[in-house]
């Protein structure tokens, strides 16, 4: 569940045109913008106020922004256009019939896998928004328990080390499925022997001796 306080519910539907209207969209986007996203609402506010802290830092709010779609295979470049082109941090809730996903931008899109309503998770830690904010994209980009146990790294450095994670899992898949299908035996060694390497800086990164 998303487990924000009650007084920072808003719950405005906002007019889709205000988005693709205005943001500086390709025709292509602006089309699967219409296509794709049957609605947008701004469920939470966060601010300092609302949520009683005591210390102030360089966020001043933190909207989560619910985007219920048309189809499931949207263009991720939609979220990534009103992330990019707003002021105030934003999480994404994604929401397509009984499946939900969060994503959030930070440097580059992310997106959690698809869920049930009972499986989603979404909780405020910190004393600042700064603090709390950094951990709503932990939460939200970072699915690696050894990346999360890296309590000393700042969250840029745990986002670097899940990207190469995530690099690597998809080149592992990608050289597998390559090996698989080559017929030249020396060809077929040397995509095992590159497999095994890429295996190996994953071992060592997920096993925190990077």
């Amino acid at each position: 569940m998303i487990d924000f306080p009650g007084n920072t519910l808003v719950k405005r539907r906002l007019p889709k045109e205000a988005f693709y209207k205005h943001l500086p969209l390709s025709a292509a986007l602006k089309s699967k913008f219409v296509s794709d996203v049957d609605c947008i609402i701004l469920e939470n506010s966060l601010t300092r106020k609302n949520l009683n802290l005591a210390r102030d830092g360089e966020i001043k709010e933190i909207m989560l922004l619910s985007i219920t779609l048309k189809k499931q295979n949207f263009d991720g470049k939609i979220v990534e256009a009103i992330a990019r082109q707003n002021p105030h941090q934003l999480i994404f809730l994604i929401i397509y019939g009984d499946e939900f996903q969060l994503a959030v931008y930070q440097g580059r899109l992310y997106r959690t896998d698809w869920m049930k309503e009972k499986e989603l998770s979404l909780t405020l830690s910190g004393n600042t928004l700064d603090e709390i904010w950094d951990n709503l994209v932990r939460q939200t980009a970072i699915s690696s328990k050894t990346v999360l146990s890296r309590k000393d790294q700042t969250i840029h450095e745990q986002l670097k080390m899940q990207d190469e994670i995530n690099r690597l899992h998809m080149v592992i898949q990608k050289t597998e499925k390559a090996a698989w299908k080559e017929q030249q035996p020396k060809k077929r060694f040397e995509l095992y022997t590159k497999l095994q390497e890429y295996k190996k800086q994953l071992e060592e990164i997920t096993h925190g001796q990077a």
